[in-house]
């Protein structure tokens, strides 16, 4: 079982009506030491979906009941984070042209090569990894911004704005050595080596860019 501090295991999701294209698509990827799981519908998949789900969505984009493209867009309601590669026939390229644009990953057309599936699902595994690692240090910021005070949180901002010491002291009305006091608290709270550094983390940082970006 993976520890608290453990990323998840990467599983390949499966969904599609075509069983016999789920199975070659498992045979496939379990004999490249991929993890799979497999679901014959998109309402299978969204009864088992869970937000901490990690690797990435082999979706087709056709399907009885609720379409690919249906899922597609319920995940993005919830902000799911899974990278998605759509399977599509000729006549559906358009359409998943169209789905690149809100945010899916690629898009494969059948027939397809082993080795052009393979290609992509080693992409969406990296951009999946690359995802969830930014957000596990957005947290990590945001755990980190929450023990400041509001007088620390306002010297921040104006350090973040570019505002030397003499004129966040004059900006809030307190001396210089006060300044450099509450300076030397958010650097040490942030855990920052280096005023770039401090910048970098909180500029950054998803969850804390709406607060000092107007």
């Amino acid at each position: 079982m993976n520890g608290p501090s453990e990323a998840p295991e990467q599983t390949i999701y499966i969904v599609d009506d075509d069983e016999a294209l789920r199975d070659s698509l498992v045979w496939l990827l379990e004999s490249n030491r991929y993890r799979v799981a497999q679901f014959p519908s998109a309402e299978a998949f969204l009864a088992a979906y869970h937000p901490d789900m990690a690797g990435c969505l082999v979706l087709d984009v056709r399907m009885p009941g609720m379409s690919g493209l249906e899922l597609y867009e319920c995940l993005r309601d919830r902000h799911a984070t899974l990278p998605v590669v759509f399977i599509t026939g000729h006549g559906d390229v358009p359409m998943a042209v169209s789905v690149l644009k809100k945010g899916a990953v690629d898009f494969i057309e059948k027939p397809f090569s082993d080795r052009d599936m393979l290609q992509l699902i080693e992409h969406c595994l990296a951009t999946e990894r690359e995802s969830r690692s930014r957000l596990r240090q957005d947290a990590v910021v945001a755990r980190r911004l929450d023990q400041l005070t509001q007088r620390e949180m306002e010297v921040l901002e104006l350090i973040i704005a570019g505002r030397l010491n003499k004129q966040i002291a004059d900006d809030l009305g307190i001396s210089i050595k006060t300044v450099e006091v509450h300076r030397a608290r958010v650097m040490e709270k942030m855990e920052a080596n280096s005023l770039a550094e401090l910048v970098q983390s909180v500029m950054t940082c998803e969850a804390a860019r709406g607060r000092f970006v107007t």
